[in-house]
């Protein structure tokens, strides 16, 4: 009997675990119920935001998959996976969470708006976390997908820290582009700060160096990315111009179509990219 095929994500923001229904994380929200109905297997991923209520929406900690330690600039963060359901949805989300980073933090920004200093930190441990958890899962996706600017370095780590894990070596990556940026731009130090063994100075010359801002990390997504979908009608013009040089399947916008119709795109999308075609 044929395995069906299986897709991760890995997502920023998933309603309902995040008041605001904004477009994006009602699609987050969908696409795994969707592939789901339609005989693929799914694994889903979000950031633990401090704003996240574990009691009412039913979170645990995953023991055997907790403990580890991810070093970032010589400090142990300490990961932590917790997990929930959507029952209507027959899915699970698994979440990452740290103390430090995010469970005492809301998302991006306090209660007064102020985007964290440490996000760029953040966004390592997130990336970093969310793919060892699936090490330890021991589940091979046949596409990978990475929906918002937190996801965005998990297209590096993949096809360079981990291209030789046979869990990830076939998989195709997936960027969903969206409207979310950030206004705060990472230090200086960010290229030197998300790396680990396998990320040579050629893969982040791009940032080296610079503050960096939402533009750069996400070209930098774009370059390791094998396809790139746009979730929005109002993603960052020059980053679409940019990703169209790059030669990669892109699937555009779409205004105007319902959820259904939108998940069944990417669905023929996806379907194409394992087919090789």
């Amino acid at each position: 009997m044929k395995e069906p095929n299986r897709i991760l994500f890995i997502s920023q923001e998933i309603c309902p675990y995040l008041v605001e229904e904004t477009p994006i994380r009602l699609l987050n929200r969908q696409l795994p119920e969707f592939f789901q109905s339609h005989g693929f297997e799914t694994r889903t991923f979000m950031p633990k935001f401090g704003e996240i209520n574990e009691r009412r929406n039913q979170l645990h900690e995953v023991i055997r998959l907790s403990g580890m330690n991810l070093i970032i600039e010589e400090s142990d963060h300490p990961l932590l996976i917790k997990v929930a359901s959507i029952q209507s949805a027959r899915i699970q989300i698994y979440f990452i969470d740290n103390d430090d980073l995010f469970h005492r933090r809301r998302g991006v920004a306090d209660e007064k708006g102020v985007e964290y200093a440490d996000n760029d930190d953040r966004v390592i441990f997130y990336a970093r976390g969310a793919i060892e958890t699936v090490k330890k899962l021991r589940w091979t996706p046949n596409v990978i997908v990475c929906s918002g600017w937190m996801s965005a370095l998990a297209p590096l780590y993949l096809k360079r820290a981990y291209c030789d894990e046979p869990f990830f070596a076939n998989a195709k990556i997936v960027l969903m582009l969206d409207d979310m940026e950030y206004s705060k731009p990472f230090s200086t130090k960010f290229s030197d700060k998300l790396r680990i063994d396998g990320i040579a100075n050629t893969d982040v010359r791009s940032i080296a160096g610079f503050p960096v801002g939402y533009e750069e990390l996400m070209r930098l997504a774009i370059d390791f990315s094998d396809a790139i979908v746009y979730a929005s009608a109002n993603v960052n013009q020059r980053l679409m111009n940019y990703a169209e040089t790059k030669g990669k399947p892109i699937l555009p916008y779409q205004a105007e179509e319902d959820l259904n119709a939108v998940c069944a795109r990417q669905k023929e999308f996806y379907e194409t990219l394992m087919n090789g075609e």
